[in-house]
């Protein structure tokens, strides 16, 4: 089983730019796929995007499309969300998750979460 444990949130301004990481131990990591999430105060956990167990396919919330982009290095154990363009309604605290198949809000497997703060 990995443990994750994200870094890179922090404040910036509307239209800077974030790169989130997700760091895993545990010798499995390319046997999940991952993904990120966020959620606002006041509201529920939403999805951003997630990464298959090779990385050759990528999936994003429409709200982010365009902007963010999700990667993986699995000679690092490393899942990055490189963010540009930040919005204000992009704050929220970021989550990465691991699954074996495909990564969703019930998810078993996630970390702290990291908070991003986008001001305008």
């Amino acid at each position: 089983q990995v443990q994750l444990v994200e870094s890179g949130g922090g404040l910036v301004q509307a239209g800077g730019s974030l790169r989130l990481s997700c760091a895993a131990s545990g010798r499995t990591f390319s046997s999940y796929a991952m993904g990120w999430f966020r959620q606002a105060p006041g509201k529920e956990r939403e999805f951003v995007a997630a990464i298959s167990r090779s990385g050759g396919s990528t999936y994003y919330a429409d709200s982010v499309k365009g902007r963010f982009t999700i990667s993986r290095d699995n000679a690092k154990n490393t899942v990055y969300l490189q963010m540009n363009s930040l919005k204000p309604e992009d704050t929220a605290v970021y989550y990465c998750a691991a699954d074996r198949v495909v990564v969703t809000t019930t998810s078993k497997l996630w970390g702290q979460g990291t908070q991003v703060t986008v001001s305008s």
